[in-house]
């Protein structure tokens, strides 16, 4: 894997719950920053569909 430049969610807390995304011209590549070994990989489109699920409200009942 390549050099990647990793981006915090600007919502993430103060107490290392951050999640981490990165990209590069094949795939987006997520992690969490107190366990960055561990790297979910996916392309933009499943990630695009995610979010619009996300956005949409079909994943509230795992944060309640």
């Amino acid at each position: 894997m390549q050099e990647l430049t990793w981006q915090k969610s600007s919502f993430s807390g103060e107490e290392a719950n951050c999640v981490e995304i990165a990209s590069d011209s094949n795939f987006v590549y997520i992690r969490e920053s107190d366990d960055p070994a561990h790297i979910v990989t996916t392309t933009r489109t499943k990630l695009n569909a995610w979010l619009l699920g996300a956005k949409a409200g079909e994943f509230d009942h795992f944060t309640a």
